[in-house]
């Protein structure tokens, strides 16, 4: 009996938009490339902790000091240098990259769910309800991310999920005039008005028919987030505000570095360069999703 090959045309819609959004994507040769290195990066900063946590410390430890090897420059021992404690720059970079991310991670978690709701209730609902969530969202838009993160984290003691958590309740305004400007477009459509005619609830016209294809630029906009959320804990953790010693991150191994900044270079450098390759990393993979779904964008390539 002869196998008849099924058309691509006769595949779910479903199925055939994701391979022809994968499709645009793998033709922007920069984009995967900054994907793979973000799969990479996150890989090697989670499977550092876990080996970490089991009492592997590889290269060195990079928590417990070791004066005799203070302030040595880079070297065949020390790939990246030392601090002034002797600490392993490298085997701190690769730990701080675990605390970066997860706060990344968890920061945009908090702020698509924040968004997603309330710009799904303000683009489906419309009237009071789009009203008060939408000035809502401008009186927190019109006060400034950085110094409210600032103020808050100097009432509280900070931590990784402190700061994850700040920086996730003030990241979300975006998300949800993203996912509002989406519902308004999609539900005037006619599986939309179909599915109301059916007797469809509320809820479920909301999480079956629109929220599904509302997603895709919120999944866009959740990439570009995990960038900024770096760069946000680099500048508190600086600062003093983020992750604290002897925790490592990049933003206080800067800090603890900057007084040495004649002498020792590395210091800056090694992690300036981590947080630098990180965010382009996720900014280019974002923006290459971003144009993946627009295929008028896509014949540009």
């Amino acid at each position: 009996m002869t196998t008849i090959a099924k058309p691509v045309d006769a595949l779910p819609p479903a199925a055939t938009k994701r391979r022809s959004f994968w499709r645009r994507f793998r033709k922007n040769t920069p984009a995967v490339i900054a994907l793979v290195l973000a799969i990479l990066l996150f890989g090697a900063g989670m499977g550092y902790w876990f080996l970490d946590l089991a009492g592997v410390h590889w290269p060195y430890d990079p928590i417990i000091p070791n004066p005799p090897d203070q302030l040595q420059g880079p070297s065949a021992a020390h790939w990246v240098g030392t601090d002034d404690l002797g600490r392993d720059i490298f085997s701190r970079i690769l730990l701080g990259a675990h605390i970066s991310l997860l706060i990344g991670f968890v920061a945009v978690g908090i702020a698509v769910v924040i968004g997603t709701i309330l710009g799904s209730v303000s683009g489906y609902f419309g009237g009071w309800a789009d009203t008060i969530i939408m000035r809502f969202v401008d009186m927190m838009m019109c006060i400034p991310t950085f110094f409210l993160i600032l103020m808050v984290m100097a009432l509280v003691r900070p931590n990784v999920w402190y700061v994850a958590l700040v920086i996730g309740l003030t990241a979300w305004t975006g998300t949800s005039r993203l996912v509002r400007a989406e519902f308004l477009t999609l539900r005037e459509m006619d599986y939309v008005h179909a599915a109301r005619a059916l007797g469809a609830r509320h809820l479920r016209v909301i999480f079956r028919h629109i929220l599904p294809n509302a997603l895709p630029p919120v999944f866009v906009s959740a990439v570009l987030g995990v960038a900024s959320a770096i760069l946000i804990e680099a500048s508190l953790s600086y600062l003093g505000f983020g992750v604290q010693p002897p925790d490592p991150s990049w933003g206080n191994i800067i800090s603890d570095g900057k007084q040495y900044i004649l002498d020792a270079w590395w210091l800056i450098v090694f992690p300036g360069v981590a947080i630098f390759v990180t965010t382009l990393a996720f900014y280019v993979t974002g923006e290459g999703l971003r144009i993946a779904l627009d295929p008028k964008e896509t014949k540009q390539i």
